[in-house]
Order: C-alpha cells, then structure tokens, then sequence
C-alpha cells in the first residue's frame, strides 16, 4: 500500500467521487487515523441524549443536583461520549464493515462536561482473514477520545468484519 490512501475514485475525465473507509487490505497494525473534525458537545445534546436513553441519572440533566455533586456541573452521559467517538471514526474505519462484532475495554477516563470539544483517534492493533467469509476480515482497533486540552476521555477497543476489496456493496451497486 503506498503512503496515502485516496479518498477520491476517478469515474471519469477531470471527475471524482468521494470514498470513504478502508478495505480490509488498507488496514496496517500500528497505523493511527486522527479523526477530525472535532464536536463541541451542547448542553442540548446531553440533555436530549440522556433523555432519549432514559437515563434517568439526575447528574447528566438536572442541574440543580449536579450543582451538589464533586463535579459541580452537569455530566455529558459516557454513552453520548462513546457514541461519538465511534462516529467519528466511521469515515475511516468502519465506512466499509459487514458489522460491529463488538466493543471491549471501555474505559471512561475523564469526565466530559458540556462545552468540551472531542476529538478521537484510532489505532489497529489486528487484522485477521475471516475464517467462514473468504470476502471478509476482521479487524480490531483501538479508539481514543481526548478533549480540547489533550486529556483522554475515554478508550475502548473495537473488533469489525470488513470487507475485502472488489467485494463490498459499493461494487455491487455500481458505486
């Protein structure tokens, strides 16, 4: 694989189409994908999210008994946190998967506060061909999310079936 990995698709004379993710064959143990841009996390978004979850852990969406916690603040809820660290790494990592085979390690390491703004960054640990899917691998990343001031915020490993290049739907459907 050369040191660039395009994420354009030459259709035609002087036109382009935009790609994203990786084939199982772009993933390299060790290679790190800082993902950007970052999301600024809205008292709105906390709020709702926890709302829609029914969380009903008071700290993420009253304020007045957050005031009384050791954070003084309202908590963003670590699902929202984990919710958009994978998302942002979906351009990259994860466009081209068969599915999320699953989510291990998670680690909240600090507290995520409205008005933070999280970035994340992936890096492969694994890759191994399918055993029962020749068209397929599975790959397993390591994703890091760190705030405005390059705190962690959380980790978590994540193990995927992708596909194989020339055998994803975007060939089937003329993509």
């Amino acid at each position: 694989m050369s040191d660039e990995i395009s994420a354009y698709k030459k259709i035609g004379e002087r036109r382009f189409r935009e790609t994203s993710g990786l084939y199982f064959e772009d993933f390299q143990p060790g290679d790190v994908y800082e993902h950007r841009p970052g999301r600024t996390v809205l008292d709105a978004d906390n709020v709702w999210f926890t709302l829609l979850t029914m969380n009903t852990q008071q700290v993420h969406f009253d304020r007045a008994y957050a005031d009384h916690t050791e954070w003084k603040d309202l908590l963003v809820d670590s699902t929202f946190t984990m919710a958009v660290l994978t998302g942002m790494s979906v351009r990259t990592v994860s466009a081209k998967v068969v599915a999320n085979l699953g989510w291990d390690k998670v680690r909240a390491s600090a507290p995520v506060f409205a008005g933070d703004t999280i970035y994340a960054e992936t890096e492969v640990l694994s890759k191994r061909e399918s055993k029962s899917r020749p068209t397929q691998g599975i790959v397993t990343v390591f994703t890091r999310g760190l705030n405005q001031k390059g705190d962690e915020i959380m980790s978590f490993e994540r193990t995927m079936l992708v596909h194989k290049r020339g055998h994803g739907p975007e060939e089937a459907a003329g993509y």
